[in-house]
């Protein structure tokens, strides 16, 4: 159950932090979700290896939206070094 809860706070996630960074971003809806997903587990794993959340804890929602806008800054990073 908590994978799937993942799953639905890192698609709200992924929503919030596509509306908190600012510029164009040319991510489909798709891709937004995976955005927010990837996020959330990302925001998981740290939290555990810090010793802030403990075996089978997720992120919440908070969290899942920080590790989501990280995502999106180093996806933005590559893509920007990749495409120059």
């Amino acid at each position: 159950m908590g994978f799937i809860w993942t799953i639905v706070i890192g698609f709200v996630a992924g929503l919030i932090a596509r509306a908190l960074m600012p510029g164009p971003n040319p991510m489909g809806f798709v891709l937004t979700a995976v955005l927010g997903i990837v996020g959330a587990v990302v925001a998981s794993f740290l939290g555990r290896a810090l010793g802030w959340y403990g075996d089978g804890e997720g992120a919440g929602l908070i969290a899942s939206v920080i590790g989501a806008i990280l995502v999106l800054v180093v996806y933005g990073w590559v893509a920007r070094k990749r495409g120059g």
